[in-house]
């Protein structure tokens, strides 16, 4: 845009709303007129902001020192608050609610001498959108430029991370203890026999090695095969017990894994339902935001028809006078052509007497 029209952009926007649409008209009108069509188009497609966004400007506008004040706030804020330092953030939270607040009293007061009462400012949303500047760079950059055309707000400080699903394969709690079983009872009571029975083996085999000399005889090896084969029972209910332990462990790994490719379906299906809300959402603000746009042009519009409807009314008023004059005209000249053919009338009578 030329310089022309950068300054029409500033003074749409320092002006209140309420003037704005009869003021981009005009400018587009003066731009048509220079023969600039690019920027009547640029000035036709501006904004008209709210009220809020409006006060958010003229402080913008007029005070950008404090704006920029505000927006070195805002990076020692962020700082702060990433290094996770608290009593600096706790202190510079305390020097934000002041600013803040000292910049909305500017912007009243800016508005006030613009001729706006100062009743009917809202003053909660400016101060919103100045405390979302803090927190949010565009944001702020938006504030910066003087040409907001809404109020913003921000939830709070800091990034606010988006909910994911994540898996969890932990260790699984220590539940409460199980009663043994009768099975298990005799798998534990048959330890200290199968201990027996391996020394009463060795015992064997030595003296059998040993012989007749290390005394060894039949009586001996009688007194180790009986406990030997009261042992084998409980040998083989140690190896079931242990193949029942395997069995739980691996039913337990089989639970474990069908849980966890449930959980990550769950998460699929779930980051799928996200992603399209994400998309119905963005293209529902798409549609909310072309809309306003839409009800603006047609403002524009509509103030655009009422002008040249004034305009058309004036004219057809001028053009009613005139005929009016014109008609009182032509009465008094039908009236002093009938006196003068009255009086030819007259003399030709006279003269043929």
């Amino acid at each position: 845009m030329s310089s022309s029209a950068d300054g029409d952009v500033r003074r749409l926007y320092e002006a209140p709303p309420d003037g704005f649409v009869a003021g981009r008209s005009e400018a587009v009108a003066r731009a048509r007129q220079a023969g600039d069509r690019e920027t009547a188009r640029r000035l036709a497609a501006l904004k008209k902001p709210t009220v809020a966004a409006w006060l958010v400007n003229l402080l913008a506008l007029r005070r950008p020192d404090l704006i920029e004040e505000l927006a070195g706030l805002a990076t020692a804020l962020r700082s702060a608050q990433r290094d996770l330092h608290g009593d600096q953030l706790r202190e510079l939270s305390a020097q934000r609610r002041r600013f803040v607040s000292s910049l909305v009293a500017a912007a009243r007061d800016l508005a006030v001498e613009a001729g706006t009462p100062a009743g009917k400012l809202p003053l909660g949303e400016v101060e919103a959108t100045l405390t979302a500047a803090l927190a949010e760079p565009e944001i702020a950059e938006q504030v910066r430029t003087g040409r907001l055309i809404r109020a913003a707000a921000y939830a709070g400080f800091g990034e606010v991370p988006r909910p994911r699903l994540r898996l969890v394969a932990d260790d699984p709690p220590a539940g409460p203890e199980v009663p043994q079983t009768s099975a298990d009872a005799e798998a534990t009571d048959s330890e200290e026999p199968a201990e027996t029975v391996a020394r009463l083996r060795a015992v064997g085999d030595s003296e059998r090695a040993g012989g007749p000399e290390a005394g060894g005889d039949a009586t001996g090896d009688e007194a180790v095969e009986e406990p030997a084969r009261t042992a084998e029972p409980a040998q083989r209910q140690n190896e079931r017990h242990s193949r029942e332990v395997r069995h739980r462990q691996d039913e337990r790994r089989r639970q474990d894994e069908r849980r966890r490719r449930e959980l990550e379906r769950e998460m699929q299906t779930a980051q799928a339902d996200e992603r399209r809300a994400d998309g119905r959402l963005e293209r529902a603000v798409q549609a909310e935001r072309d809309a306003g746009h839409l009800v603006e042009d047609l403002d524009a519009e509509l103030a655009e028809l009422e002008r040249r409807r004034a305009e058309a009314v004036a004219d057809v008023a001028r053009r009613k006078t005139t005929r009016r004059n014109a008609e009182r005209e032509a009465a008094a000249a039908r009236r002093r052509v009938g006196d003068v053919q009255a009086a030819i009338e007259d003399l030709t009578a006279e003269g043929a007497d």
